[in-house]
């Protein structure tokens, strides 16, 4: 056989035997409410923008998979924390001691601890479940805890009917993150500790903002 199909053969095999990958796509609604009063900052660490979840197969009827979530996360929290507060802001830097941030009341830090995901095995229905938990932070622009509290969302494949697994992969993600806006915008002020920091303001005389930092500059 020529050298050069062997080589193809060759490379045909070794990507057929590469993890299937999707980087997460989706269109994400703004939600339709009151929004609260307050001028809120966000903090994307670099694990959260980058997020992507590596399954290895584990036998050689199935496939690996990469899923990377980390721009649509960062698309979903941008269109929804904007319908919820009356302003969002940037932070230029992870609240901490020192840190020259703007002054907002509080920085909401959003975390994906985990993410599960359940494939078709031995069927060609191509229905994904997605399952994922968030844990979100709620500090000042100098880093002090104000809340801290975790979250589910989840996903399916609406639809057995699509072209390929990745397609389908991807629809769950998207599910599963517009559940995850769903259930915060709908929770927010149901925490424990996010009430307890909501009474405390309302209880501070007017002119006074709560949880910003001594040298923060003017919000954007």
């Amino acid at each position: 056989m020529p050298r050069h199909i062997v080589l193809l053969a060759i490379c045909a095999l070794l990507a057929a035997c590469g993890p299937n990958e999707v980087a997460v796509k989706g269109q994400f609604p703004s939600p339709l409410m009151n929004k609260l009063p307050l001028n809120v900052g966000i903090w994307y660490d670099e694990s959260f923008r980058t997020h992507e979840f590596f399954d290895e197969a584990k036998g050689r009827a199935e496939s690996g998979w990469i899923v990377k979530t980390g721009e649509a996360q960062t698309q979903m929290w941008d269109t929804l924390l904007p319908g919820m507060f009356s302003n969002v802001v940037h932070m230029r830097g992870k609240p901490e001691p020192g840190q020259m941030n703007q002054a907002v009341d509080a920085v909401l830090i959003p975390h994906v601890d985990e993410l599960q995901y359940a494939i078709p095995t031995h069927t060609n229905v191509k229905v994904y479940e997605i399952w994922m938990r968030y844990r979100f932070e709620l500090v000042t622009p100098s880093g002090k805890s104000l809340a801290e509290w975790t979250m589910t969302a989840y996903g399916k494949t609406p639809t057995a009917f699509l072209q390929s697994d990745e397609a389908a992969v991807n629809l769950a993600a998207v599910v599963a993150l517009r559940d995850a806006g769903a259930n915060f915008a709908t929770n927010f002020t149901r925490v424990p500790q996010v009430q307890d920091w909501l009474a405390q303001r309302q209880k501070r005389p007017a002119g006074i903002a709560g949880g910003t930092a001594g040298n923060a500059e003017g919000s954007l």
